[in-house]
């Protein structure tokens, strides 16, 4: 409340210096701090919200503890009172109960005998526990005055179980041991306190339970993999916002990038080459005269801690991928825009234009890392900027409504703008060309195609001063909306490519056309093109493929992908097939060996999340509203169409024999399907109500029989499908559960994969191998992580991976763990990396957490002493 009345306090004060007119409000003159203010409110309003989600989900879960210890405590005063009767009349007729005061004495003299060898505590009283006994539980580290006996104080009443035959009588360090008979009987109840770990998710603990196999915890090591990560192949284009960024190297390569990766992939032979040496998102490519050696400018991008990084422009060599020069680190702002080598001097000069609020143009003598000038170039929009194919000193640019004619000289850039005259000044220029006759030809967003010529000086109508200007000599119509590319040929020939109309126009060189094509209106527009040999041509398109194809036979797609964030990823169980889904509906179905869409559908919503059955023969899909699909994999067709609520799905899994689907929802439901017919039939089982806040993800057990869950509020629970979908309100019960997969970004086995101080949102996704060796992880910097399996220590070490330039939504191994997919969100890109090294067995795994010097039963047993001692003096039985 003190918030919100923090909140209404500022608005009164900000409203008191606002002029009032009767009943109106009018703000005469904006204050420049007001919308400081208004955000910084919206900061901590949010804050505030984020705040309430956990407290809520705090009392969710302390509710639920009260509910457990509500019905554990009559249960534990009958078996401590049983366990009392049990050793006054079962346990042996010459055993007693003694009740005694633990003198200093007493304390001195356990203290020293628990220094003793093992062989010296031997007594003829019994010392462990019995083979249908669990293990006890053990402390994470002995105190350091004394080891776990320390903790006994003066003149504390506890039981002893005395047995009048021993040779020591009622020497305490045997009655330490006898007390371990007394409570087995309600040993769950105290490894609950002794058996776990927390971990801290923006300031709420998350407590996590020990399995039994391991001992010591706090010697646990954690390594590297053995197994490594290589980028194998990268499916996708970016055509949606970039331009010119599709070329033909002679080695027989299309050069083109998305993400933060530049691909050079051989249209013959079907294999990629990548150049990763970029940290963010390649924006511009510009081919050297050589055609071998690439200029590739990217965006500034951000750390993980919000910090602005400083973008560049790298120059490297096609053949080798080596890195020949890194231009600007420093100098341009936000990212680089667009960049082009001269061409009359044997490509020594490299022209850029940066994307700060003045786009900035510098020209580099890129070999020498030299910056020979830079100078302001317009405060709108910069799309296109190459140097004359005659002349290094002359450069144009163009972009929003303007095109600049650029003259260097003596080290500056002076510049005369483009004069329309009596023609429509567009809103756009998007490209231009330099004609075999040194002419410009720009094609804008009116779909005019306009020739530029120089102009000489109007000195009768201006004057001496007047200087020569540059004017449009000729308009020409090409198309039907914008002109968005325009490509010259070896003979002088032009193409063009339309955005509206989608067409491909070859005009000859004075503009007269000659023939052209429409490309599929589901590829989208023409975003680029690229000459092969004269005849055939490779087309960069809007919705993000490439197209290779003639005029008289058409375009066939030989790269495609997504055109908006996708978030669902699914791999088939026997085959190297998989599946992706987003927000632009589509569903596609890739072939992970050949490297090729399958096939692709469309959705009438987006899908979100998808899982394969375990038979492969249909894949459900989860959408936005609720509702999802199955599709049949060989015939495509919805099988089965379902809704659960009216909120977005999130997880889609099913069970391992494939008789259950469950299906996570942000209405903070799990929904459980029966699953008849092969994976066709689909009929309501249940619903798993307990999470405070929405499904993040989920996975079945091994058996069958139950869910382990996690949601967006950090919480962990766990159901008991086959029993009616019920709350295992205590979890303890679940650590030794195995787990068919692995995703659940919250759980003991992989808690070392979370930085410190992550806030929650930090990882997307996970995923454990088959081999149950490695886990893969997404995060929110545009990173893929590997690491060991399990991972339950913090700061555990890993291998990173770059290449995205989004948050990375989603990872999956492929059926046999022969390769890893991750795709990015907003850079609509899926990596497919291949998996290096050998797979550890999962059995050297589990003998891996069990350290060599585990602690001896005599130790495990006086811990488990103590926390008996204390759990008798809370109930004051005795």
């Amino acid at each position: 409340m003190s918030f919100f009345c923090e909140a209404y306090l500022e608005f009164q004060r900000e409203s008191a210096l606002w002029p009032l007119d009767g009943d109106l409000l009018l703000i005469t003159e904006p204050s420049t701090e007001f919308p400081d203010r208004l955000s910084l409110m919206e900061v901590r309003l949010q804050a505030q919200e984020d705040e309430i989600t956990l407290l809520k989900s705090s009392l969710a879960d302390a509710l639920r503890k009260l509910h457990l210890h509500d019905q554990q405590i009559p249960l534990l005063k009958q078996q401590l009172i049983a366990g009392k009767r049990f050793v006054k009349g079962i346990v042996h007729p010459k055993m007693k109960i003694l009740e005694e005061s633990i003198q200093p004495t007493t304390i001195r003299t356990l203290q020293q005998q628990q220094s003793k060898s093992s062989e010296d505590s031997q007594g003829s009283c019994p010392q462990t526990p019995t083979s249908s006994s669990p293990a006890p539980p053990k402390e994470p580290a002995s105190s350091p005055h004394g080891g776990p006996l320390s903790s006994i104080r003066e003149g504390e009443k506890m039981l002893c179980l005395t047995n009048p035959n021993c040779s020591t009588r009622c020497n305490c360090k045997h009655q330490s041991h006898l007390h371990f008979h007394i409570f087995m009987c309600i040993l769950p109840f105290i490894l609950l306190t002794g058996q776990s770990i927390k971990m801290f998710i923006r300031g709420r603990p998350i407590t996590m339970y020990i399995p039994s196999n391991i001992l010591n915890y706090e010697e646990l090591r954690m390594d590297l993999p053995s197994q490594k990560l290589d980028l194998d192949w990268v499916y996708g284009y970016r055509g949606r916002d970039c331009r010119a960024n599709l070329y033909l190297l002679p080695s027989g390569e299309a050069v083109y990038f998305i993400a933060c990766v530049v691909v050079l992939y051989h249209i013959s032979n079907q294999t990629q080459r990548h150049y990763q040496k970029h940290t963010d998102c390649v924006r511009c490519l510009a081919i050297h005269p050589d055609k071998v050696r690439v200029a590739s400018g990217q965006t500034a991008g951000v750390d993980k801690d919000g910090k602005p990084l400083q973008p560049f422009v790298h120059i490297w060599d096609s053949k080798t991928l080596v890195t020949l020069q890194q231009i600007g680190l420093g100098t341009f702002e936000r990212g680089v825009g667009a960049v082009a080598f001269s061409s009359s001097d044997a490509g020594t000069f490299l022209c850029v234009i940066d994307d700060s609020n003045e786009h900035m143009l510098s020209v580099w003598d890129w070999n020498k890392n030299i910056k020979h000038t830079e100078v302001k170039s317009t405060n709108e929009a910069v799309l296109a900027v190459d140097f004359s194919p005659t002349d290094t000193n002359n450069i144009i640019s163009c972009g929003k409504s303007h095109v600049y004619f650029w003259t260097m000289s003596a080290g500056t850039l002076t510049k005369k703008q483009g004069i329309f005259g009596k023609y429509k000044k567009p809103k756009f220029v998007l490209c231009f060309v330099f004609s075999l006759t040194g002419d410009v030809l720009t094609g804008d967003s009116e779909g005019n195609i306009l020739t530029w010529g120089k102009s000489a000086a109007d000195i009768k109508t201006l004057g001496k001063g007047a200087k020569e200007t540059f004017q449009i000599m000729k308009q020409t119509r090409a198309h039907e909306g914008s002109v968005f590319t325009m490509c010259i040929l070896q003979g002088g020939a032009i193409l063009s490519g339309g955005g509206k109309d989608r067409k491909i126009i070859h005009w000859s060189a004075d503009l007269a056309p000659e023939r052209e094509c429409e490309i599929p209106e589901k590829f989208g527009a023409v975003r680029t093109i690229a000459d092969v040999d004269g005849e055939e041509l490779l087309v960069g398109t809007t919705r993000n493929a490439i197209l290779r194809g003639t005029f008289s036979d058409g375009f066939v797609a030989i790269v495609q992908g997504h055109v908006d964030e996708m978030w669902g990823l699914a791999t088939h169980p026997t085959q190297n097939i998989f599946l992706t889904c987003g927000n632009d509906r589509q569903v596609c179905v890739w072939n992970a060996e050949d490297h090729k869409l399958d096939w692709c559908t469309t959705l009438e919503e987006s899908g979100l999340c998808a899982d394969f059955s375990p038979n492969g023969a249909v894949v459900s899909v989860g959408l936005s509203t609720g509702r999802w699909v199955v599709l049949d994999l060989q015939t495509k067709e919805v099988v089965s169409d379902l809704t659960d609520g009216n909120e977005q799905l999130s997880v889609m899994r099913y069970s391992p024999d494939g008789s259950f689907l469950a299906v996570g929802s942000h209405d903070n439901f799990i929904y459980i399907y029966n699953v008849t017919e092969g994976g066709r039939r689909y009929t309501r089982f249940g619903k798993c109500t307990g999470h405070s806040s929405f499904i993040t993800h989920l996975d079945w057990s091994k058996d069958g029989k139950y869910v382990m869950s996690n949601s967006g509020d950090y919480e962990i629970l766990y159901w008991d499908v086959a029993s009616g979908c019920k709350l295992l309100r205590n979890r303890f019960e679940s650590k030794d559960r195995e787990w068919a997969s692995y995703t659940c970004v919250l759980g003991f086995h992989v808690m070392g994969v979370w930085l410190e101080g992550s806030d929650g949102t930090d990882i997307n996704a996970l995923c454990r191998s088959h081999s149950k060796s490695m886990v893969a992880v997404a995060d929110d910097f545009c990173k893929v992580h590997l690491f060991q399996y399990p991972c339950p220590k913090p700061k555990a070490p890993s291998y990173k991976y770059e290449g995205h330039g989004s948050h990375v939504t989603n990872v999956r191994f492929t059926h046999n763990d022969s390769h890893l997919l991750s795709m990015g969100g907003k850079d609509t890109c899926i990596l497919q990396w291949r998996v290096k090294g050998a797979m550890r067995p999962t059995q050297t795994v589990s003998l891996a957490l069990r350290p060599s010097n585990a602690p001896s039963s005599h130790m495990r047993q006086t811990n488990f002493h103590k926390h008996a001692k204390q759990l008798l003096q809370l109930f004051s039985i005795g």
